[in-house]
């Protein structure tokens, strides 16, 4: 089954929108009457067949793309043509053009337009727009959603998610969860210290737990031995298959546009599902509001409490947010964790520094962590940079041109979706030094080599800029700060390459060794 291009990246350009380059629209007439500016055919890259174009490359057998190894191919068109290179051709979708230069990137995100375009997951875009318009209405979110709409809610809902005082009323039940996550830990060693082979579901567990926790005000009891509560198991099980199934609907032929196919139907009972239980959570927590609205102050307000306070007549607006929230965040986070885990089990010595740190913050186990705490732990961001420097979980970052913009001396046209390709930029010795090398000390302020700021981007940047960045980079920080105090990691298996599935983690199963630690002494072996 053919694979196309664009529905891939679709899913790992979460960030992909619209730009106007405003700055340049003078640069850019003028331009058109230098004959030095190369036109659009003139871009390398390669060439498509006649009729077929350039798709036989991605078809199975036959073709010498495979979309799971886009690593691998966007490194070799990379070094074959050069900082600029179009995948043109492809039937029935626009064309691409893969960019690998940071100075150029920078200078597209800055000229960023005022309504930004997000052309991707079309199936959620449905889903929203048309399948349940009359629930979403104007309220769509900022998933799937572009322009006027998008603009209103993320100027709505962007303070009380972005400002840092509200993250900071979080680091106790995120810290809860962690905590909560250890002891499940303990409890599924083997005789042999390992976990078992779906570790990955473990996290994801842990993901959905932490985020209804921010996003719901409510504790579903994901890690817990049994779990009681009926709404918790269904909606733990419509998160599963959303994401079991929306790799289907997006990587391949959509023929759920045609024909109401049974994974369109699952995909959209698990929507729905998610949905309603989130809109449930969300009426009681205002209904509690209500009730008890003169015994908390304005500074100590949740999240959700912030959020419903906008627009008090509305929950739809906070149910909304809860599921965007939970669609980009659970996977997104859960592979970064699985990453950097599997990263500090392979090098050892990276983990004895970040644990002897952690140790020097929190001496001892029952230490609460705070925000100032978390702020110390220099060495544990450098790590997760490191890590993300080297394995973005989403490899590229992209926009579709709304004007004719000169990009490397090349006049591409209007509708042209260009393609930032982080993770080659990031991996290249022109823009870190040795970057081939794991070294989360090129990450600290003593480096006196400071890297370039738009050659690696995890979170996106500028106006479509990752919403929960504060609240996952607090999660992230939390889980590996708990596992590590508590636990000495290893991977005694054969070790893994990395592979787009979709978010490009570890390729296998991650049953690491966890070895509890002696909490007298400090880690100078790397094992405890």
């Amino acid at each position: 089954m053919l694979k196309t291009p664009i529905f891939y990246w679709r899913i790992f350009c979460r960030h992909r929108s619209s730009i106007s380059i405003a700055a340049q629209n003078i640069e850019n007439v003028s331009s058109m009457f230098n004959n030095n500016i190369k036109s659009y055919d003139e871009v390398p890259g390669p060439k498509p067949l006649p009729i077929i174009g350039n798709s036989w490359r991605f078809l199975p057998i036959i073709g010498e793309y495979k979309l799971e190894e886009i690593d691998i191919l966007s490194r070799a068109l990379n070094q074959q043509y050069g900082d600029i290179v179009k995948i043109g051709g492809i039937l029935g979708r626009p064309d691409m053009v893969f960019l690998y230069d940071a100075d150029q990137i920078e200078k597209i995100f800055r000229g960023e337009d005022v309504l930004p375009f997000r052309p991707s997951m079309p199936s959620l875009n449905y889903y929203k727009h048309t399948l349940r318009k009359e629930f979403f209405g104007d309220t769509c979110g900022v998933i799937a959603v572009h322009g006027q709409k998008w603009l209103e809610f993320r100027s709505k809902v962007q303070q009380p998610v972005l400002q840092p005082r509200i993250v900071k009323l979080y680091v106790e039940e995120i810290e809860e969860t962690a905590n909560s996550f250890v002891s499940r830990i303990e409890k599924q060693l083997d005789g042999n210290n390992e976990v078992g082979s779906d570790f990955l579901n473990e996290i994801h567990l842990w993901s959905l737990e932490s985020i209804a926790r921010v996003a719901l005000d409510v504790r579903l009891g994901c890690l817990d031995d049994v779990i009681t509560n009926e709404d918790t198991q269904l909606f733990i099980d419509a998160v599963n298959t959303f994401f079991k199934n929306v790799g289907v609907l997006e990587l391949k032929i959509p023929f759920w546009k045609v024909f109401n196919t049974p994974t369109w139907k699952t995909y959209v009972n698990s929507l729905d599902t998610i949905t309603n239980v989130t809109m449930k959570y969300v009426t009681a927590a205002l209904k509690k509001q209500n009730q008890m609205k003169d015994s908390t102050t304005k500074n100590n307000l949740s999240l959700l409490q912030r959020v419903l306070a906008l627009d008090p007549g509305n929950p739809k607006l906070a149910t909304t947010l809860a599921l965007d929230m939970f669609l980009v965040g659970i996977d997104t986070t859960s592979a970064a964790v699985a990453s950097i885990l599997y990263q500090l089990s392979q090098h050892q010595e990276v983990q004895k520094i970040l644990h002897n740190e952690i140790r020097s913050v929190l001496p001892n186990f029952n230490d609460k962590l705070t925000m100032e705490k978390i702020e110390n732990l220099t060495y544990l961001k450098a790590v997760i940079k490191e890590t993300l420097r080297m394995y973005p979980v989403v490899l590229g970052n992209g926009r579709t041109l709304t004007n004719e913009t000169e990009i490397l001396g090349y006049r591409i046209p209007k509708g042209v979706q260009i393609v930032f390709q982080h993770y080659v930029m990031s991996n290249s010795d022109r823009y870190f030094k040795n970057a081939n090398e794991f070294k989360p000390e090129r990450w600290l302020k003593s480096n006196q080599e400071k890297p370039h700021p738009f050659a690696s981007l995890p979170f996106g940047f500028g106006k479509r800029m990752c919403l929960g960045r504060r609240f996952a980079e607090l999660e992230i920080q939390t889980i590996i700060t708990k596992v590590i105090q508590n636990f000495h990691i290893d991977y005694k298996h054969e070790k893994l390459s990395y592979s787009v599935q979709p978010m490009y983690l570890p390729k296998g199963n991650l049953n690491f060794t966890f070895t509890k630690r002696d909490s007298e002494s400090d880690d100078t072996s790397g094992r405890s």
